[in-house]
């Protein structure tokens, strides 16, 4: 077999792993979806009730050997979902960042909060690193808020009766 033959092989080899990767994150991504979404966990039914594709095609490409989804179809779940972020299945830092903002409103939900107010100074989108950064600060505040409440209920609180004037 010449170098040619053999090069060529190698890139189809090369393609066809690169193929199965990306079919097994988008696998993993979608599972990881569903089971941690803010409104999860969701099965497959529904997700793809609300998706408006078909069960079977969320079914094959969570399969192992995945599924050919169209662009069409990833941004269709997507949406469904509230991920603005087209390349959220194909793309592990945006996988990341959705899922931090995800957990985000997970947890201003589990706080009972009702609503935040964003104020941004320019039309331009947020860079991605002050979103990370905002992401954290939010997470913080929660957290504190959610010590706090736990403090205030173990004092023990104490009603004043008449003899206390």
């Amino acid at each position: 077999m010449d170098r040619a033959s053999q090069s060529g092989e190698s890139a189809a080899q090369s393609t066809d792993e690169r193929i199965h990767e990306a079919k097994s994150a988008v696998a993993r991504r979608l599972r990881y979806v569903r089971q941690h979404h803010p409104e999860g966990p969701l099965t497959l039914d529904a997700l793809a009730k609300r998706a408006h594709v078909s069960k079977r095609t969320l079914v094959q490409a969570e399969s192992a050997s995945g599924s050919n989804l169209t662009i069409e179809t990833l941004v269709k779940v997507a949406s469904s979902l509230g991920i603005t972020r087209d390349a959220y299945f194909l793309d592990e830092q945006v996988f990341r960042e959705v899922n931090a903002e995800l957990d985000t409103l997970k947890e201003l939900q589990k706080q009972e909060v009702e609503s935040v107010a964003l104020r941004q100074s320019s039309a331009a989108a947020l860079p991605s690193g002050s979103l990370q950064e905002l992401t954290g600060l939010l997470k913080g505040i929660l957290d504190s808020a959610a010590k706090a409440q736990d403090t205030l209920q173990d004092i023990p609180y104490h009603q004043p009766d008449e003899t206390d004037s």
